[in-house]
């Protein structure tokens, strides 16, 4: 049975993560789904646009637990897309929580849409991990830089109203209006010339993987140094347990 649902709207392409049992938790297969889905996008010049959803309760809780480490393809990296340079716009729409490897999904985003009540958080630091797909370099970018660190530093989240307010989110909707608003402004963007908008994303994504090398290469790094910590087993461990972590 399909993770991922594909669905087109004129020129307009719709992915929503479909594991509800493991909250959107992105595991192999729904990677290679995603990571195929991709491929597919970038080689059909009539999709203008691309839309991420995890449907109405909740868009993504991130790597599955039962993965050893992030999902990833040779093609997109981990989660299958994170780390490609796309020409299609993507667009995600938010509905209920983006956590860890789901926020990471959202700062891989070119546009946010999110629900008055959605929340953001990279609570990794809280299991005694570090965010390892994207957010300890992009979070700093997408969001004011002292915003982003309090929240790599204290896993608390961030609320979709104060994320409008410092600009990572674009367009707030009430609860359960996501879809349709990231339909319009997919709608907004598909207007305009098809060549344009793909050569001009091509510019900006080809700039911002150049940047990226080096938060990759400092991401990989600070993984090898976390797997030494005593504090790493105890966090995934009391996590697991539902209790609070006894740091050493």
């Amino acid at each position: 049975m399909s993770s991922l649902v594909v669905e087109d709207r004129e020129h307009i392409r719709i992915l929503t993560l479909s594991r509800p049992e493991r909250r959107n938790a992105i595991d192999q297969g729904l990677a290679e789904e995603l990571s195929a889905a991709f491929d597919a996008i970038e080689a059909d010049r009539s999709v203008r646009a691309v839309i991420l959803t995890g449907g109405p309760s909740f868009f993504c809780a991130g790597t599955d637990l039962a993965s050893e480490a992030p999902p990833r393809t040779e093609a997109g990296g981990p989660y299958g897309f994170l780390a490609r340079v796309r020409r299609t716009p993507l667009i995600a729409a938010v509905e209920g929580f983006a956590f860890g490897g789901g926020f990471e999904c959202v700062l891989a985003s070119d546009l946010v849409v999110a629900a008055q009540d959605a929340r953001f958080a990279a609570p990794e630091v809280k299991r005694g991990v570090v965010a390892n797909t994207g957010a300890l370099f992009r979070a700093g970018v997408r969001l004011p830089f002292n915003v982003a660190t309090e929240m790599l530093l204290t896993g608390d989240p961030l609320g979709a109203e104060r994320a409008h307010e410092v600009g990572f989110v674009n367009v707030l909707t009430a609860p359960g209006g996501t879809l349709d608003a990231a339909l319009d402004l997919a709608g907004r963007v598909g207007a305009n010339s098809p060549d344009a908008v793909s050569i001009s994303l091509g510019a900006v994504a080809q700039e911002a993987a150049q940047r990226e090398e080096g938060g990759w290469r400092l991401t990989a790094q600070a993984e090898v140094e976390i797997a030494q910590s005593p504090n790493r087993a105890e966090g995934v461990t009391a996590f697991f347990e539902k209790r609070p972590p006894r740091w050493s």
